[in-house]
């Protein structure tokens, strides 16, 4: 195949027989310059005028390859090194490789191509000047396949300086087309190992160890959810953030509402980053990890403006990749800043190929029944569980010991490791994050991994019978002895749609990805106590006033909050983040968002509550809800709600969020709040703004014409409206027993409330426990005509076909999605 021609390298047009500047390659031209170069090519040639920077560079070709091996004679020796190997041999497959780099090395470089290659970096230096460094990189002519990825298999050298250190690194490139896990790899996956040939890039060396790196994926990895652009970074070259030495930061940007213009990042989270590898002085040019200090552990690698240039980067890049296949292509991106230019440069690109190749129409869910004590928890990679044996691997030359089914457990882990990996039923770490070399490999493989866990291998011995779980969410927990779990297969292909719309109870953010693949019609409920609890942790008037809090409360609190521009600030942005993923998950769909809920105790729990809440007999009864709005007690604490559900609307551009009022007692209190949201930015229809109210007491139900004056829509909690109709505490062990939604005097109610919305042309909804708790309740919501019912993720395939069926029985015809 011949080269792609373009007259961009210097303002030359020609680079020498065995050399092609990235301005004359694209990616049609795999067979010459292999997969990284061909890439790279594509993208410097097609994408620096849009905004891309792309380190320039030249491609060392394949037929460079060829023909160092063809002039040295070392086909026949090369051969006969990998002759009768077993890859399942480790001692075996080390010493045949060793001995295929051998060949390859020492094969060396005839005149012509180191002829042009010196002429090549020479030309490299006109453009970046005398002290110019290159990084090296392998790129095999298999390498960056949509089916497959031989990422990390091969090798690279960075900061190189000079003709000399330049010409041994791209022999020693050559030979690492024999490294163990390149043969392993390219054994089970069907390459003959003598039709996979190496290129080597010669580009421009990105100082990111004066700076950050890390990996961007143009789709969620763990749901396959497209969505999303997802990055990652830490300080310091990336090969920590690659190979999982190092838990770094994450960033999420919402595709859709980034192409309206709306620039905001829709989720992060602070790694604690803990080493940065950066080059020794010295001689030949090495890497070393050093520990970062405690204001870079405690802050970004880098700012919001940074992680939107590069998700606007990758958006491009995946729209640019998708245009050639004709076909949906999410991306694997290498992104590094240089810390003296301070520049942001893409220095790989590829297709993804594990999360984009998951079929999203089969839902496959592990369900825990028992499990016993948790030992270590980390992130959570896939959604599935095994247990078996532990095997604590301190080291590679342990690797001999791991017998298939085992558990691997280790700090980290590294590509030479495959071949044991390969056999693994879970993996576990100490460190590493979600793009981590055992995270991507695990995701391969179809396997449980759980990283950095901080101190697995602590608490692990080898031989101990360990559960690894990564159904529960993001959050992976390792538990001692055996898991009784099941495992339902549902086809949604086949699986026909109500007409009475079917919704979500969603409280976790961090499922939400996750279960948006779910049959439904939007989120019915989604709650703020999870995000409040969980990611803020402190009470938000605590947050405004923390001068009322004990000297601990306050270093806790600017703990908490020490990365951000105040308290308050940290609260806004932590909740509008949490409900702004949930909208995002489920965006264009409907997501009504409750404002808090919390009782009076469960308030005081939160740090630095105590101070804020009085002692309530009841709480159940007592200060919560809309009562609290516009209270002096509470009313700055609800300013910062509804700044939070503001940003997450205009600043985030996720106007499928509708609000909802909780225990809102009388008329006049629903006036109060309306009016109050109003004047805190959070007008009712402005930019569609709906305002639901939940429907939870009596007195909505009684006076139901009223209230409809005030608000778009109702959803009936049934938890509180059977136990005040019931005069039943839920909260009580000794008349619980009497609480039950499918009571006549409960149902009357409920189907006044249906009728009453009805009346008045507003919508209706159930977002209670029954639904999910009693088939018949459900069905008897479906036959009052009841606009929506919002359940629990894990009842909603079976709810959703009773649904149907009870629908059949009616005359309904099920709706097309």
């Amino acid at each position: 195949m011949q080269p792609t021609k373009n007259t961009r390298a210097s303002g030359k047009t020609e680079a020498g027989r065995y050399v092609r500047f990235f301005s004359q390659i694209g990616i049609a031209d795999v067979p010459l310059v292999g997969g990284k170069n061909a890439s790279l090519g594509e993208m410097y040639r097609e994408l620096t005028a849009k905004g891309l920077l792309i380190p320039n560079g030249f491609a060392v070709t394949a037929e460079a390859y060829r023909h160092a091996l063809d002039a040295a004679g070392a086909w026949p020796a090369l051969k006969e090194s990998l002759q009768g190997l077993n890859p399942d041999d480790v001692d075996d497959l080390a010493r045949r490789a060793a001995r295929a780099r051998e060949i390859v090395y020492g094969a060396g470089l005839p005149a012509e191509v180191e002829a042009d290659i010196r002429a090549a970096l020479a030309r490299l230096a006109e453009e970046y000047g005398a002290e110019l460094t290159v990084a090296v990189r392998s790129s095999a002519t298999a390498e960056d396949l949509p089916s497959a990825s031989f990422a990390g298999q091969h090798d690279t050298y960075l900061n190189i300086h000079g003709e000399a250190a330049t010409l041994d690194s791209v022999r020693h490139c050559f030979a690492s087309l024999f490294t163990d896990r390149a043969i392993r790899y390219r054994i089970d996956n069907g390459f003959d190992h003598f039709k996979v040939f190496n290129s080597v890039a010669v580009m421009k060396m990105v100082r990111s160890d004066l700076a950050a790196s890390g990996v961007i994926f143009t789709i969620d990895t763990e749901t396959g959810f497209e969505d999303v652009v997802f990055i990652t970074g830490a300080y310091g070259l990336g090969e920590n953030v690659v190979q999982g030495a190092v838990d770094p930061d994450e960033f999420y940007v919402f595709k859709p509402t980034y192409a309206q213009g709306k620039r905001g990042v829709l989720k992060r989270t602070l790694g604690p980053k803990k080493i940065k590898m950066i080059f020794s002085s010295g001689g030949r040019v090495t890497t070393r990890n050093i520990p970062t200090d405690r204001k870079e552990r405690e802050k970004f690698c880098i700012a919001d403006d940074e992680v939107l240039t590069l998700a606007g980067q990758a958006i491009e890049i995946e729209k640019h990749y998708s245009a050639k296949a004709g076909e949906h292509r999410p991306m694997d991106i290498e992104w590094a800043k240089d810390g003296v230019d301070g520049k942001l440069y893409i220095v790989q690109a590829r297709p993804e190929t594990v999360a984009s190749r998951r079929n999203r129409n089969v839902v496959e869910e592990y369900k825990v029944k028992k499990h016993g004590a948790a030992k270590v928890e980390g992130r959570a990679v896939g959604a599935k569980i095994a247990f078996g044996k532990a095997r604590v691997i301190a080291h590679s030359t342990e690797l001999s010991s791991f017998l298939p089914g085992e558990i691997l457990v280790a700090d980290t882990t590294s590509p030479d490791w495959g071949t044991v990996m390969k056999s693994a039923a879970a993996i576990v770490t100490n460190r590493g994050g979600r793009t981590c070399h055992a995270a991507i490999v695990a995701r391969e493989l179809g396997i449980p991994a759980i990283v950095g866990t901080d101190r697995a291998t602590h608490v692990i011995r080898t031989g101990d019978l360990i559960a690894v779980s990564c159904a529960e969410g993001d959050v992976g927990k390792v538990y001692e002895g055996e898991i009784d779990f099941e495992v339902v297969k549902t086809d949604l292909a086949n699986l026909a749609r109500p007409a009475t719309h079917v919704m979500m109870n969603v409280g976790n953010p961090d499922i939400a990805f996750g279960i948006s693949a779910l049959p439904n019609d939007g989120v019915g409920l989604a709650r703020m106590e999870f995000i409040i609890a969980e990611s803020i942790k402190a009470h938000p008037m605590a947050l405004i006033h923390p001068e009322r809090l004990d000297a601990k409360e306050r270093a806790e609190i600017e703990r908490l909050t020490a990365q951000y521009e105040s308290p308050s600030t940290f609260f806004v942005e932590r909740l509008s983040e949490g409900v702004a993923t949930i909208a995002a998950a489920f965006y264009p769909k409907p997501v009504v968002v409750r404002m808090s809920d919390f009782k009076s105790n469960e308030y005081a729990s939160l740090l630095g509550g105590r101070v804020f809440e009085c002692h309530e007999e009841n709480p159940m009864i007592g200060f919560r809800g809309a009562s609290r709005y516009a209270h002096p007690n509470y009313r700055e604490g609800f300013a910062l709600e509804c700044a939070a559900m503001k940003r997450v609307r205009d600043d985030l551009g996720l106007t499928n969020v509708k609000l909802m009022i909780p225990f809102c007692r009388r008329i006049d209190e629903a006036q109060k709040v309306i009016a109050l949201m109003s004047e805190l930015g959070l007008e009712r229809g402005k930019d569609g703004l709906e305002i639901f109210v939940m429907c939870e007491i009596p007195n909505n139900v009684m006076l139901i014409d009223e209230f409809s004056k005030h608000f778009d829509g109702f959803s009936i909690g049934s938890n509180d409206l059977t136990q005040l109709t019931l005069g039943v505490d839920r909260d009580s062990e000794i008349v619980a027993f009497d609480f039950d939604e499918r009571d006549e005097g409960v149902k009357t109610i409920i189907r006044m409330a249906v009728e009453g919305a009805q009346r008045n042309g507003r919508h209706c909804g159930i977002c209670g426990q029954a639904p999910s708790d009693y088939p018949e309740m459900a069905e008897f919501l479906v036959r009052l005509g009841i606009d929506s019912i919002s359940l629990n993720p894990d009842t909603i395939l079976r709810t959703t076909t009773r649904i149907v069926d009870v629908e059949k029985t009616l005359g309904r015809a099920p709706k097309a999605r």
